[in-house]
């Protein structure tokens, strides 16, 4: 008879729950069907043969130290270790959540030996006796008839699928923040190299107006503007080494860990240090970032709490069962006819409550939407800024042809400035404009290459590349 009510009992948790939760439908999002056009954008969103998210990073950065300098990062780094973690934390959360869906079963024993004094004894005498018992049982398990527990279940199962996408989200950040570091530090180390060059440059022509001075030929004036050249250049010059250390330590951070010693030689600036990647259409964002997908799991999350808060509203069943023996004798705790059992199950109806589980449900549909504004949020964002990059794609090319055309202008500028001041033909104050404007466009040339190389590594983070997608699967129940 026991048997046959507890078989009853867990068939009809297992099988006869029903659910609560609101039909899920993923809200339309607020994209357009292509991207922005016009001059600023080119045809930069048809470049490339496969898309951001399936390149791996290995592929995109084609620098060897770079490349070993991003698995560096992605071993060591300590955020990037945190978020792995979270995604632990959560899963043991989730299993915790799911078990709540099946009965604890917990076995017992227990025993009593007690001896009463005559004064306290019913019969009048001393007497001493005692209680033994083995039992094994379920106690107080919910019986998910209308779905609570499932539906806090699958709310549990979508935080965790999102603190997933959140790891994802992390790393793609630490990889385009390594490479933009990496990137800034070869940058100032050009430039630091550059002021170098710049500053011998200065000195020679310092110590040649120098020698021109002492006999007579260059006035005080033309020695005082060499002499300010130099200096300015030996300030320029302390400004790139502090950058370049601070550039290494920022880089170091990033790492977890210190420069490696068999870092390879890196490639030079101006040399093709990354794939190209095509845009896709803006819907593909949905499928491709993390973060998007995040917000969405976190939108399922709170969809699936409403369900849990409807079903607060309907009676809660609960059972506690056990089986076992007793016996007033250690010896006969397994004796014929000893045995014992239980079986109370109950059942709560909220009847009063001041409204609060009126107010639950209130507070849960708010909390869906405003997980929805904050997912339509997202996806206006990430438009945002693949749109950015792709305009900063064009238009950085043509600013760097430009500029390379304005340094060829300039150098000839100086070599014609540097040849007419020696002939006498103009004063030192014109060769001296020259070598300053020599000095900036070369500077801005590098600035230029920084940018759009940095530009590029956003394109590649804004399209969700970055993450390598073989981490196995998630967990379902």
């Amino acid at each position: 008879m026991r048997q046959s009510l507890l078989t009853l009992a867990v068939t009809a948790a297992l099988l006869g729950g029903c659910s609560l939760i609101p039909d899920y439908q993923r809200p339309d999002a607020p994209l357009a069907a292509d991207w922005p056009q016009g001059e600023a954008y080119g045809s930069a969103a048809a470049e490339g043969e496969r898309a951001a998210a399936d390149l791996q990073w290995r592929e995109f950065f084609r620098d060897p130290a770079l490349q070993q300098l991003v698995q560096l990062a992605l071993e060591n780094n300590r955020d990037l270790r945190v978020a792995a973690l979270n995604v632990e934390a959560y899963r043991a959360l989730y299993r915790i959540q799911r078990s709540e869906l099946l009965p604890s079963v917990s076995a017992v024993g227990s025993g009593t030996r007690q001896r009463l004094p005559a004064d306290l004894s019913q019969n009048g005498a001393a007497s001493t006796g005692g209680q033994y018992s083995a039992t094994l049982g379920v106690n107080a398990w919910e019986l998910d008839f209308f779905g609570r527990i499932r539906s806090l279940n699958e709310q549990a199962l979508e935080q965790y699928l999102a603190t997933e996408q959140a790891a994802r989200s992390t790393q793609i950040s630490l990889v385009a923040s390594v490479a933009s570091a990496y990137l800034q530090w070869q940058a100032d180390l050009a430039l630091l190299q550059l002021t170098r060059d710049t500053l011998a440059t200065y000195e020679d022509s310092y110590r040649l107006t120098q020698r021109s001075f002492d006999v007579g030929v260059a006035d005080a004036l033309a020695l005082s503007q060499a002499r300010s050249a130099v200096d300015s250049a030996r300030v320029s010059l302390a400004q790139y080494q502090r950058l370049v250390a601070q550039d290494r330590n920022a880089l170091t951070q990033l790492l977890g860990t210190g420069l490696p010693d068999d870092l390879p030689q890196g490639l030079a600036l101006d040399a093709e240090l990354l794939e190209s990647v095509p845009a896709g259409l803006p819907s593909d964002l949905l499928q491709r970032r993390p973060d998007l997908l995040q917000a969405e799991h976190q939108l399922k999350a709170a969809n699936a709490n409403i369900g849990a808060a409807r079903a607060a509203f309907f009676p809660s069943v609960s059972l506690t069962a056990n089986a076992g023996t007793a016996s007033s004798q250690l010896s006969g705790l397994f004796d014929g006819g000893s045995g014992t059992w239980l079986f109370q199950p109950s059942i709560s109806l909220p009847i009063f409550n001041a409204g609060r589980l009126r107010a639950n449900l209130d507070y849960a549909e708010l909390q869906n939407d405003i997980q929805v504004a904050q997912y339509e949020k997202a996806i206006q964002v990430a438009f945002q800024e693949v749109a950015d990059r792709l305009a900063a794609r064009t238009t950085y090319r043509e600013q760097l042809a430009a500029q390379r055309a304005l340094l060829d202008t300039t150098e000839t500028y100086y070599q014609l400035a540097e040849r007419r001041y020696r002939t006498g033909v103009d004063s030192y104050l014109t060769l001296l404009d020259a070598q300053r404007q020599l000095f900036s466009v070369r500077q801005q040339l590098i600035g230029d290459r920084l940018a759009q190389l940095a530009s590029e590594v956003e394109l590649y983070k804004a399209l969700g590349g970055g993450w390598n997608a073989d981490t196995g699967t998630a967990p379902h129940g």
